[in-house]
């Protein structure tokens, strides 16, 4: 991507300029996670249908700002964990969300500027801002790829284009996969892309949970009304299922864990599951 920035969108109700960057697929009539969790996170890139929606999950669960806040901060850890003490040069996330403060890429070339980034995301306003925000260090490379989480041979074609998968990955799939209702569906698509990475890769992944010993209970009737009133709908799972994801590849400390609590372990749970894989 071009490391000069083209200008950040002030407001995303400028629909011309967005109709301008080839974004006039969105949609402002239908709450979208990408825009609802901007919200929660603080975020001025969102409509008033997102707020709306936004608003009544926090009545349903208080709690889902601090979700997205640990999960944010997760990121943040988790990159430069690989970056600095593993060594990776080479991150592929797939499901980008909106641009926000400390993205991966800023994360990873902070420690490493010559860190190579490719962003995946579908939505049209991701997009948007990718163009504007998603900017690289002189030394690194940073790319966007707009593309479904689903069409992992398209992904790897495009991201060949970035990397070198004769080196190692980390693969970052960060509240992506709850949006891949079918668990089997959901596996395939990680094993594809594990499959395509060498030995000394990384799967680094997030997923909401439903399991109580960390929240999640309150989850299921705040994931019920999303899936009546937003859009893509959300699937709740367990540890259970989530370590089904890794099958074949070594956790890292401390395995499938609150993702507020992985490598910072004196933090309150919150019911977002994270973890960080190694392809032996």
């Amino acid at each position: 991507m071009n490391t000069e920035n083209a200008g950040n969108l002030e407001n995303l109700e400028d629909a011309a300029v967005a109709k301008a960057q080839g974004t006039d697929r969105i949609r402002t009539d239908v709450a979208h996670n990408a825009r609802v969790w901007n919200y929660w996170l603080g975020g001025k890139d969102n409509y008033p249908v997102d707020r709306a929606v936004a608003e009544q999950v926090v009545e349903m669960f208080p709690g889902i700002g601090e979700v997205a806040r640990a999960d944010r901060a997760f990121l943040g850890r988790a990159v430069a964990h690989l970056v600095e003490d593993k060594g990776i040069r080479q991150l592929l996330d797939i499901g980008t969300g909106l641009p926000t403060g400390a993205n991966t890429h800023e994360v990873a070339q902070r420690i490493a500027p010559d860190a190579r980034i490719v962003y995946v995301d579908n939505d049209p306003i991701v997009l948007t801002h990718a163009s504007a925000l998603l900017t690289s260090s002189p030394e690194g490379t940073t790319t966007y790829i707009d593309a479904d989480a689903r069409d992992t041979e398209r992904i790897l074609r495009a991201a060949a284009e970035t990397l070198d998968f004769e080196r190692p990955v980390a693969v970052m799939l960060l509240g992506i996969l709850n949006f891949i209702p079918d668990t089997a569906e959901a596996r395939s698509i990680v094993r594809t892309l594990m499959d395509a990475v060498p030995s000394g890769s990384y799967l680094v992944l997030t997923h909401p949970t439903l399991d109580a010993d960390v929240g999640g209970a309150d989850n299921q009737p705040a994931m019920d009304f999303w899936n009546a009133n937003a859009t893509p709908p959300i699937t709740g799972r367990t540890r259970a299922e989530l370590l089904s994801f890794t099958e074949g590849l070594e956790l890292l400390p401390p395995g499938i864990e609150s993702c507020a609590r992985w490598r910072f372990p004196e933090a309150p749970p919150v019911p977002q599951l994270g973890a960080v894989a190694r392809k032996p």
